[in-house]
């Protein structure tokens, strides 16, 4: 076979040679179709064109001695973007790189539908299946790289980068929320319960639709540029945030729902009175439910086969699941209520645009524009192309511009809004193919995924004790992400100084959630001065907000200076001077 790229000798392309020719004026175009057609037959056709010569028993040998002797240093077979890869490779990675993302998919949806809004289990099922059709459309623009005709730009990475749900928009949904059941604008039972506000979620998904626009608008942006005002102490630090924020969020889950921790009347028990079994927040029996998850996912990381580790989530899910099907926590009923098949508009929202929610939504897509670009390079990295230059620049700006568009895209469809994420780094890495046609094969298993409404069904149907031990394994590692980040920062006094301003005050959101309520309290007639208040009190009171806010001033603002203990400690360590600051 040919290679696809001159560059790389040894490269399985996934077309003759012919394929990449340019057609000069006056030629006939018939040769080459003739040979692409004939390319094309051959590899549907052949046995090598089905299975190749990859070594499929790796995949699913488990870490299990002695059955892990024969693959110790072993090294997969590396395919690169463009690389002919065996049909049946591309079918196995595409499922697997569509069910290492299951976890970040459905949490979001699950967290707004259930922790924020209220909704019922058709509402809440349906919003998984959004998520699924609308994180398969996004993350197949990602693959394929639009180019944007008569200009250098693109929309995608043309990597196997996927686009999953942000998790960023739950601190706002929650908030937001909350403002609103306090002021009366979302319903409320006469014993205090809470009920269903779609309302709510039309607003933000209104909002999201006018706010998206300066994330589209970012993408034209140099990145150096972005980089420099938006550096690895805000994004590194808003990311710990966000991750330390929800892990609360998914330990209400834990101890049984965050609707009956301290509930009453119908949420007296968790998940409520009239489910299987129920139980006071917090019983060991709810507790123990959620740890079946941890312990199924550390077994699966300690002894699991190399498709098993990068699927670790879905399979500590499934493990979750079984155990409280079997000791009877599960109620059938909205499974078997649920369509076979679904699709989006099925249910829809009010739409509508609420001045409060405008300024926190801004600032969240701008710290997305941000915060995507170490997954992009990450992503690049481990697919052998190259992490700078023009190219990598132009993927870069495809990325946001991408995920912007996805946002765009989920909001038209009712689906939260979306990012690019490194998720599936993981499946790159142990499987050696960083091939395109695994992420185009992903995005359609995505999408069927969401088709399909029962698979939907299952996840809004499962306890939330499993849940959320899944939620908290999932929210600490965005906190770790965090962390990692940080960990690439030089620690200056002038960067330490903008870390515990940043940290100090969003770490007092989380755990004083209220503390902002009693200062601005304008309650007057003055519809403007009100949605003023309220877009002031959601930026305040949303952590990784009101620390992106302070930390893009402060680094703006400060002085670039060089103390003596800077000196002292870069020559102690040496270590400073590997970091270059941005």
């Amino acid at each position: 076979m040919a290679s696809f790229s001159q560059e790389k000798k040894n490269d399985k392309s996934i077309e003759p040679e012919i394929a990449g020719a340019t057609l000069e004026i006056g030629q006939s175009a018939d040769p080459i179709w003739k040979d692409k057609l004939s390319y094309l037959k051959r590899y549907v056709t052949s046995k090598e064109g089905w299975v190749g010569d990859y070594d499929y028993l790796y995949l699913i040998t488990p870490n299990i001695w002695p059955l892990n002797k024969k693959y110790k240093g072993y090294k997969a077979p590396f395919y690169g973007l463009n690389d002919e890869v065996p049909i049946l490779l591309t079918v196995v990675l595409g499922l697997q790189h569509a069910l290492c993302m299951i976890g970040s998919i459905v949490s979001p949806p699950l967290a707004i539908a259930g922790g924020a809004f209220y909704f019922d289990s058709a509402m809440t099922q349906y919003l998984v299946s959004a998520a699924f059709i609308t994180t398969g459309i996004a993350t197949a623009l990602q693959v394929t790289r639009v180019h944007i005709a008569k200009t250098p730009f693109y929309i995608g990475t043309g990597l196997l980068s996927v686009v999953g749900p942000t998790f960023d928009i739950l601190p706002i949904a929650f908030t937001y929320t909350g403002m609103r059941y306090a002021n009366g604008t979302c319903p409320t039972a006469e014993d205090g319960t809470q009920l269903p506000c779609p309302e709510a979620w039309g607003a933000i998904l209104g909002s999201i639709l006018c706010t998206v626009w300066v994330q589209i608008l970012m993408s034209f942006v140099p990145p150096k540029t972005l980089n420099k005002i938006f550096p690895k102490v805000v994004t590194g630090s808003l990311l710990l945030l966000v991750g330390i924020y929800l892990v609360g969020n998914g330990m209400n889950n834990w101890g049984g729902s965050s609707n009956c921790h301290a509930g009453t009347g119908f949420y007296a028990l968790c998940p409520d009175v009239s489910s299987p079994q129920p139980l006071p927040w917090g019983d060991p029996k709810l507790i123990g439910l959620g740890f079946t998850v941890f312990v199924a996912i550390i077994f699966v990381e300690q002894f699991g086969s190399p498709l098993m580790k990068s699927a670790s989530v879905i399979i500590g899910l499934f493990v979750g699941c079984l155990v409280s099907g079997l000791t009877g926590y599960w109620s059938m009923n909205n499974i078997y209520a649920a369509p076979a098949v679904t699709f989006l508009w099925v249910h829809t929202f009010p739409l509508s645009v609420d001045g409060a929610l405008i300024l926190p939504l801004l600032i969240m897509f701008i710290c997305e524009a941000v915060s995507c670009m170490p997954d992009i390079l990450a992503t690049a990295e481990i697919s052998d192309v190259d992490i700078e230059g023009t190219e990598f620049n132009a993927r870069v700006q495809g990325g946001i511009l991408c995920d912007g568009m996805g946002s765009l895209i989920a909001a038209l469809g009712t689906g939260p809004p979306m990012v690019s994420q490194a998720g599936n780094n993981g499946v790159i890495v142990i499987t050696g193919c960083a091939s395109r046609r695994a992420g185009w094969c992903a995005s359609v298993f995505l999408i069927l995924m969401g088709i399909f409404g029962k698979f939907g069904a299952i996840f809004g149907s499962m306890p939330p004790s499993v849940l959320g031990g899944m939620q908290v394994f999932l929210y600490s590692t965005i906190a770790v992400a965090g962390l990692r980040v940080l960990g690439l920062v030089r620690y200056t006094r002038r960067n330490r100084f903008i870390l515990t301003v940043a940290l100090g005050i969003g770490f007092v959101d989380i755990t004083q959630p209220d503390w902002w309520d009693s200062i601005l309290t304008y309650s007057g007639s003055n519809v403007a001065l009100s949605g003023f208040e309220q877009g002031l009190n959601l930026i305040v009171q949303t952590p990784f907000i009101i620390a992106a806010v302070l930390g893009v001033f402060l680094n703006l603002a400060l002085p670039d200076d060089a103390s003596q203990m800077d000196d002292m400690l870069r020559d102690q360590t040496g270590q400073a001077v590997l970091h270059k600051e941005e």
